[in-house]
Formats: structure tokens, sequence, C-alpha cells
């Protein structure tokens, strides 16, 4: 929980204030899990702060919700792709990726439970980013990820918005889909990817 928290902090994710007159706030829990390596003993133990998003009132709390989620014909005509064109396939995972989505919409939470003490008292947290099991959380991370890959010469494919490609001069191609926190990478252009 304390690491969790170290990360909240470093994000930035809420500043501490009074709520205003008029607004709720939105509960939170912890969620905890044991991450196992591949032998199945035990790597580490995680614990994540999670909003209970299912409070969230729609037009008050969020305006819309998207989650990335790659189309399955997509993923396999990239797969058919680095298979025929012998591409090197690389996955992995945005570590707290919805943390890192910034939010339009004012949204406070109530203290994590363990951490309330008498500086916390009578105040709540304004979130700056997104958090977990929020119902914008989703697309807030995505927006912020869109904007990263057309700032780094990116295109975002019209037929699937999760799918992300770019062209070098030199005719070498690089390709990148996303999925809800998960990225596939892949292309001719190892220097890009």
């Amino acid at each position: 929980m304390i690491e969790e928290m170290k990360a909240l902090h470093k994000n930035s994710t809420w500043e501490l204030v009074e709520i205003p007159r008029g607004h709720k706030t939105v509960g939170c829990k912890w969620v905890f899990t044991v991450k196992h390596k591949v032998d199945g003993s035990i790597e580490r133990y995680k614990a994540r702060l999670v909003a209970k998003g299912f409070t969230q009132t729609y037009g008050v709390d969020y305006q819309e919700t998207f989650a990335p989620v790659a189309k399955m014909n997509t993923v396999r005509v990239l797969l058919s792709l680095v298979a025929n064109l012998k591409w090197p396939l690389h996955q992995f995972d945005v570590k707290n990726a919805f943390l890192h989505g910034d939010l339009a919409e004012e949204v406070y939470i109530e203290i994590p439970p363990g951490f309330e003490d008498s500086k916390t008292e009578g105040k709540v947290c304004k979130l700056k980013k997104s958090l977990y099991g929020l119902k914008q959380s989703p697309r807030a991370w995505f927006e912020r990820f869109t904007q990263a890959m057309l700032k780094y010469g990116f295109r975002q494919s019209q037929g699937d918005h999760t799918l992300f490609i770019k062209h070098s001069p030199l005719g070498k191609v690089t390709v990148l889909i996303v999925y809800v926190d998960d990225i596939v990478l892949t292309g001719d252009d190892a220097e890009e990817m």
C-alpha cells in the first residue's frame, strides 16, 4: 500500500482539498493481488487503490467512457505480417497506465483507507489524474497515449483506432497496437522500435 501511495504522489494524482458544496465523493478501496513467477513461487504482493466508479453519475462525474480494445481482425492481420515478413514482435505492459490519464472532469475521492490522519481530517482528494475504477480512466489514458503517438509521427488508423503506424523516409514501417494497457510493437524499422 505504501509503494502504491508513493506512485500516486509521485504522479501528482490528486491534491487534498475541502469538498466544494454540492459535490459528492467517489469511494475507494484497496485491491490486493499476489504476483507469481513462472515457476509458481511468489514474486511480490501488490496493492492497488481503486475508485468505486459504480457510484459515479453520468453527466456529473464523467461524460464519456471508452476502453481501447483492439479489433480481433486487426490483431490477426498484424500477426500474419509478423509471421510472413519475419518481423520481430514485442509485447509490453504499461505500468500504472490509467494513472497517466489527465482528467477533464472534477472528481473527488475519499481519503484512501488506512491513510486517514489529523492532516486529512475534513479533506478529500481532488483527482488531477485518472485512477483505476473510474468510468473515464481508460478514455483519459488512451487520449493521452494517442496524443503522444501523434507527436512522435505515428498515424492513427481510421479502421481501428488502437492501431498506430509510422512510415520512415527510407520506406521502413513501425506498427503498434494497444489493448487496454498492453502494447504490441512490430515492424521492420529496428531503430524506430
